[in-house]
């Protein structure tokens, strides 16, 4: 909770109201990201007929439209791209004009409208839902978010305790989500408010690990990923050292062509003929790979498995791009942390399999986790919270963070340097 001497001292906001507001800022974002959740989950079994009895489940998503007919994935693909070009085009031609998190946390006077933004967090989960492969965890960032500008402006906060507060919704968001309170406070701090100062870090952690936790009651303490114990030898660390360049500029093409992608989509009538073509088209795609569907969950998980063979999964990999982009330049909204890490551990596994003919005896699994974690560090720019990430994900022993730091470092110096000379960008 904050202390008396974590903000400035021009802040005149008393202590009792900054630990409500914290606390119920943590409580709202919670609340927020597990029915969000839920709703996700409801549609997946109600699209793709599986597991109709109960919401959250054992099986899987990629066990559920993997089981559904062919004919199904397509139909349910072509609903998703009405549902996406109707939607979008609705809001941005009735609604007022959504404003980014950055946006609110940089123009502290500058508001999150809440009617516009509930029905752009519904429709991303929705569209994922029903099979798009863009990420969900931007939408309970927003609600949160929300919540916390919301809540704030109500209690009388300064505006830089404004500004703190909306990160921390933001980071609590993902914290329940995904239920990585570290993960939640590090992306506030490292992130949104690039500081790790008292004011900043003590209600990002109070604010994750209580979202965390209230999330608990609808999603339960769940692991995100099942990874099993790795062993840590020369292999992994000298790969790691060579690949993590690699992972730095696979990144920065990536966020380069994400970002033209997204800058060229329609906002106006052609949201609904372009996400129909688009969605239909990644419904044909999903009819022989149903991997494709929804935000690369199922892959990540098949590849830290060890159960892609070298082959598939570089054919995964061109795959995933293509529908990522293209659902991206259709108009389609999401995240793109969940489809990072699936770009990174398949392209990983791709990495670690021809690694293995010169010096064999590294499972496959090993190679896609820290592969995970150098894509999304330079991807996201977040290295730090990258690293927290993936080991609340996982739940990997401590001496996996040896390779995984490795990896990282060399990625975000090698999109630092890709920054500086294609951008003309000091690195950062």
């Amino acid at each position: 909770m904050p202390t008396p001497d974590t903000f400035p001292a021009s802040s005149r906001t008393p202590l009792s109201r900054l630990a409500a507001v914290t606390v119920l800022i943590g409580i709202g974002a919670g609340l927020g990201a597990m029915m969000l959740a839920l709703l996700l989950h409801f549609v997946q079994h109600m699209a793709y007929g599986y597991s109709l009895g109960q919401v959250i489940s054992s099986e899987s998503f990629l066990q559920g439209v993997s089981a559904a007919p062919a004919s199904r994935r397509f139909l349910v693909l072509l609903g998703c791209g009405f549902v996406a070009g109707a939607g979008w085009w609705a809001l941005y031609r009735y609604g007022r004009p959504l404003v980014s998190i950055r946006k609110a946390i940089g123009s502290p006077e500058t508001r999150m409208p809440v009617p516009e933004t509930v029905v752009h967090d519904l429709l991303q989960i929705v569209t994922v839902a029903l099979g798009s492969p863009l990420g969900r965890e931007v939408a309970p960032r927003e609600i949160g978010a929300t919540f916390a500008g919301w809540l704030s402006r109500r209690a009388g906060l300064s505006q830089e305790e404004g500004r703190i507060m909306v990160a921390c919704g933001a980071g609590a968001g993902l914290a329940a989500v995904y239920n990585v309170p570290l993960g939640g406070a590090l992306f506030a701090l490292e992130v949104l408010l690039s500081t790790f100062s008292l004011a900043a870090a003590i209600p990002a952690i109070s604010t994750a690990v209580i979202a965390a936790m209230v999330a608990w009651i609808g999603l339960g303490d769940e692991v995100q990923y099942n990874v099993a114990s790795f062993p840590i030898g020369p292999s992994l660390v000298v790969w790691s050292i060579v690949a993590g360049p690699i992972f730095g500029l696979a990144a920065y093409g990536f966020t380069r062509i994400t970002a033209a992608m997204s800058a060229r989509a329609p906002h106006d009538w052609r949201l609904l003929p372009a996400c129909l073509a688009v969605f239909s088209l990644i419904g044909v795609l999903a009819m022989p790979f149903p991997q494709l569907l929804g935000n690369g969950k199922g892959p990540i998980q098949l590849g830290f498995a060890g159960d892609l063979a070298i082959g598939f999964a570089a054919l995964l990999l061109l795959l995933r791009l293509v529908v990522t982009l293209a659902a991206l330049r259709a108009g389609g909204q999401g995240g793109l942390l969940t489809p990072g890490m699936t770009i990174g551990a398949l392209l990983a596994v791709v990495l670690g399999g021809l690694w293995m003919l010169a010096w064999p005896g590294i499972p496959l699994g090993a190679f896609a986790v820290i592969g995970a974690a150098a894509f999304l560090a330079s991807s996201m720019k977040m290295p730090i919270t990258a690293i927290a990430l993936i080991v609340e994900f996982t739940h990997v022993s401590h001496d996996f963070l040896f390779p995984m730091l490795f990896a990282v470092g060399g990625s975000i110096a090698a999109r630092a340097l890709c920054a500086r000379h294609w951008d003309g960008k000091a690195p950062g």
